[in-house]
């Protein structure tokens, strides 16, 4: 199969064509024909030298955690999924290589069905993204009906979905996004108030959104945007924020801190299709690349202001 891969750690240039063997599944492994890879920052850190598990990585290694395909072939184990199956998966540190390929091997257990109202190219842009949003609305946060939410990153890959499902818990969201496209952007995804955070009062844009104070704070990047953010939540109110911003938010006293990771399992899957049906999902897609192209979609990630997702199409 054709596969990217890299044989050293570096920058895009690393990412290269390599023909490599099928991933054989095990008994409890489905084998994806894979349609999309989602691409993220994660990946960039990957091909930079980070490693989730921290454990030495094997060579050729062939990136991304999360896409969609077809099932191609399935473990004996296996009762959920049959040949044919469109699903999306999210098979982090996959020791079987990962989406940037045509076929995938992982657990039966991260991998669902593709939910309607989705297609395979859409599913498979969000697996990674759209888990760790709504796992921060609904489990690091939990966030009720009403209650005055502010997202922080909201027009980039994870915030775009967490607009959508903070909307879907009746919360009303200031979104904090990017440029006046990203602004525009959060608002059409749903957002009740939206200010650029590169040159915005987002301390008045707060104080006008919850006179009171803002009840929680969704943090899916980190600095100074953050900082002045944080001044606005009320005594008692939430921070969550995936693992891996940077910079690490600093505690503050009377404020309930919450990092967290995304973690995909059945019931999770189950919760995430339920929304994303009842939600009508709309994924954004900043930019599509051909498989051969990967290094071009990092160089794409490097240069930011990103609305929406990055994918690789590997299979129309």
């Amino acid at each position: 199969m054709r596969a990217i891969a890299i044989d050293r750690f570096g920058g895009p240039e690393v990412l290269t064509m390599h023909t490599l063997p099928v991933p054989v599944p095990g008994a409890s492994e489905v084998l994806i024909a894979v349609h999309t890879a989602e691409v993220g920052g994660w990946d960039a850190d990957v091909r930079g030298g980070w490693s989730p598990s921290g454990k030495k990585p094997r060579f050729p290694l062939v990136l991304g955690g999360g896409g969609s395909g077809t099932v191609a072939a399935a473990g004996s184990r296996v009762r959920r999924f049959k040949i044919g199956d469109q699903v999306y998966s999210y098979a982090w540190d996959n020791p079987k290589g990962g989406f940037y390929a045509e076929y995938v091997a992982s657990p039966a257990e991260t991998a669902a069905p593709v939910p309607a109202p989705l297609d395979l190219a859409q599913a498979g842009a969000i697996p990674i993204a759209a888990l760790t949003a709504i796992q921060g609305i609904d489990d690091a946060l939990h966030l009720k009906k009403g209650e005055r939410l502010i997202i922080l990153g909201a027009s980039g890959g994870l915030g775009v979905f967490a607009i959508q499902f903070a909307k879907l818990r009746r919360a009303r969201v200031l979104a904090i996004a990017s440029g006046a496209d990203g602004v525009a952007l959060a608002r059409k995804l749903g957002a009740d108030a939206a200010i650029d955070g590169r040159d915005g009062d987002i301390a008045g844009a707060a104080r006008a959104f919850a006179p009171d104070g803002v009840d929680a704070i969704l943090a899916l990047t980190g600095g100074k945007a953050l900082t002045k953010c944080l001044d606005t939540l009320r005594r008692g109110g939430r921070l969550a924020y995936p693992n891996g911003i940077e910079p690490v938010p600093k505690k503050r006293r009377g404020i309930k801190t919450k990092p967290y990771d995304a973690i995909a399992g059945r019931a999770q899957w189950n919760r995430l299709s339920r929304a994303i049906t009842a939600a009508r999902l709309q994924v954004p897609i900043a930019a599509e690349f051909a498989l051969a192209d990967a290094a071009r979609a990092h160089e794409r990630l490097a240069q930011g202001h990103i609305l929406g997702k990055v994918v690789l199409r590997i299979s129309q």
